[in-house]
């Protein structure tokens, strides 16, 4: 995960302007913690900075409570419970799916938002070493079959009998992109939904974040030092999304048979893969969270190939033999 270095380390849930003039807010949120972290501009009312990052986190909430899996009253959990094959959402379920679909191309088809029920297997994975996942071909096949007919205010989801969707990766990253469009005014603002960060630094500004090493606590593998730029192109526009994905949580081992949350399509099971963890520095949290994602499923040899032909302003890779890859695009932002 990537952690903001130059936040104050005061509880979450104070509102702080500290010397470093960051003010930070957060709430528990979408199984984790979501923070917004403002830099006001010098001599303004620290007030509207609070007001903002007030007004945001209840943008976030509400957002999530359409998009969790995790309540049954969410539009999502009412989507996977309905028996329909075309059910109506509205604009918010909608854009997320949208987006769902986006990545999935994006990636090759790495990104699968209609493998819930394979996620699920990998969880209750029995402790008689059963194998874990759905079969892979029928997996495959019924998450590629689902379309969305977009109407004025929301869509139509067509899908299989019983096709139901996952959003948690994907809809952080989202989630986060989105509420960072409502901080324009500030010279320099974070969203952190939980690990799937986007950010934007007007020019001058600079904000560091370290990597963690899923080995060992409260150590980085890396730091990165992110500076506003103005290019005139809209890859010059200061925005960042840094996300990062791997094998080392959301991680069970019963009598020997391990498993963890990241589903490898092809196969409708937990990845076989080289690589623990994955960080990668683009211009939006939700490809970021994407492309991470991806190549932690697809390995270390077929996972820089992806990166190399999407392009990235920066990415970490670790395998499991201790081995630290830097792609070459990071090396500007090292600090």
């Amino acid at each position: 995960m990537a952690r903001a270095l130059d936040l104050d380390d005061r509880p979450a849930t104070e509102q702080v302007a500290g010397a470093s003039g960051i003010l930070s807010r957060s709430m528990a949120l979408m199984g984790g913690h979501v923070g917004v972290h403002l830099r006001p501009a010098a001599g303004s009312d620290a007030r509207v900075a609070e007001a903002d990052a007030g007004t945001v986190l209840r943008r976030i909430s509400a957002w999530a409570d359409r998009l969790t899996r995790f309540t049954e009253t969410s539009e999502l959990s009412r989507l996977n419970r309905d028996p329909g094959t075309a059910v109506a959402v509205g604009p918010t379920l909608a854009a997320a799916l949208d987006w769902g679909r986006y990545a999935e191309g994006l990636t090759d088809g790495i990104v699968d938002i209609g493998l819930l029920d394979a996620r699920l297997a990998a969880e209750e994975a029995s402790a008689a070493n059963e194998p874990n996942g759905v079969s892979g071909t029928a997996a495959s096949l019924a998450s590629r079959s689902w379309s969305l007919d977009r109407r004025a205010h929301g869509a139509i989801v067509r899908r299989p009998v019983g096709l139901r969707f996952d959003l948690d990766g994907i809809g952080k990253g989202w989630l986060a992109d989105r509420a960072l469009d409502r901080l324009d005014r500030h010279p320099a603002a974070v969203v952190d939904a939980d690990g799937d960060v986007a950010i934007r630094l007007d020019p001058g500004m600079a904000w560091s974040f370290g990597i963690a090493d899923p080995r060992l606590e409260a150590h980085d593998l890396a730091v990165l030092r992110l500076t506003g730029r103005d290019g005139g192109s809209p890859r010059d526009d200061g925005r960042f999304g840094l996300a990062t994905s791997g094998t080392s949580v959301h991680r069970w081992d019963r009598d020997g048979a391990v498993t963890h949350h990241l589903i490898d399509p092809r196969t409708g099971r937990s990845a076989k893969t080289d690589i623990v963890q994955v960080t990668v520095l683009t211009r939006t949290a939700r490809e970021a969270e994407a492309l991470a994602k991806s190549v932690v499923i697809l390995g270390v040899v077929a996972g820089y190939e992806l990166l190399e032909r999407v392009g990235v302003d920066g990415a970490v890779l670790m395998t499991d033999r201790d081995e630290l890859f830097i792609h070459p695009a990071t090396l500007r932002w090292l600090a």
